[in-house]
């Protein structure tokens, strides 16, 4: 299998017909020739977080395996962002793992996240983002922090207490208390 560049490029069929057809049917053949449409990338984003060939070309594997289960579990609305996210928060895991440290659970962000990011093509797109600034702009100063340092950043649990001088706990509710602060404001956003 090559992890440079896709055996074939993308055929006339859209992304989102066979992702259609695979939460039809399950069949895995289809599921693979849509991820192999994106597994360059997907290596791509591996090596640039991981930062190890062999790794990288296992954690391809692993997300294809964990694609099986969320494809048919997600409301997917471009798979292409998508996948971006879910490559982006598996090597995150992986490191983190790696290190031994405090995680924080992706999954539940990950509507939130995805949102974002299957409007990327989208001239609403910009508003979501202006939306979240001013919604994070309404945290307080620790949530704020907090979130901005584990998401932006993409800092742990420890780095992030050891920068900001909070406690491990209160790294840990601060970001869980500033995501669901995040997401009621930006409900709310939507529904005006």
């Amino acid at each position: 299998m090559n992890f440079l560049k896709s055996a074939r490029g993308p055929d006339d069929t859209a992304d989102d017909k066979l992702l259609q057809e695979y939460r039809r049917n399950g069949d895995l053949a289809v599921l693979a020739a849509l991820y192999g449409r994106y597994m360059h990338l997907v290596y791509g984003v591996c090596l640039k977080y991981l930062k190890d060939e062999e790794a990288s070309k296992d954690a391809v594997m692993q997300i294809f395996e964990e694609l099986i289960i969320k494809a048919a579990k997600h409301d997917i609305k471009q798979f292409k962002p998508w996948l971006h996210v879910v490559t982006r928060n598996f090597c995150l895991l992986q490191i983190r793992s790696a290190k031994k440290l405090p995680t924080e659970s992706f999954d539940d962000f990950m509507e939130f996240d995805e949102h974002l990011y299957h409007n990327s093509d989208n001239e609403d797109s910009e508003d979501e983002l202006a939306s979240l600034e001013r919604c994070k702009q309404k945290l307080p100063k620790a949530q704020k922090t907090s979130i901005e340092l584990f998401f932006t950043e993409e800092k742990c649990y420890k780095e992030i207490a050891d920068e900001t001088g909070y406690t491990l706990n209160e790294v840990k509710s601060y970001i869980q208390n500033g995501k669901r602060n995040l997401k009621i404001c930006m409900e709310k956003n939507r529904e005006h």
